[in-house]
């Protein structure tokens, strides 16, 4: 699983972009990646609509993430097999155990 967290100074959010949802106020936020960013794996921004995007517009820098999950299309960590004992250590198979 991919998880990333996120600190985001709220002071920066331009509170008219906000908007009323089914459930409460949203705001839209970006995270847009910096692998070899100083301050953590993304950056976090304040979204901006496509017209503001044309027209060269930013987001607001909110603050910054990083993995502390998984990255997807990450290879999960091998499993190594735990080695058999030899025959003469196990039990015979129909001789039943301590259970």
């Amino acid at each position: 699983m991919a998880i990333i967290s996120a600190k985001i100074n709220v002071t920066k959010f331009d509170k008219t972009k906000f908007f009323k949802g089914e459930k409460g106020t949203y705001a839209d936020i970006v995270l847009i990646e910096t692998p070899n960013g100083k301050y953590g794996d993304f950056m976090v921004v304040q979204g901006v609509t496509k017209e503001e995007r044309a027209a060269g517009k930013q987001g607001a820098i909110l603050g910054n993430g990083k993995w502390v999950g998984a990255k997807p299309g990450a290879q999960p960590a091998a499993r190594t097999a735990r080695p058999k004992p030899p025959a003469e250590e196990r039990p015979p198979a129909d001789e039943d155990g301590p259970w």
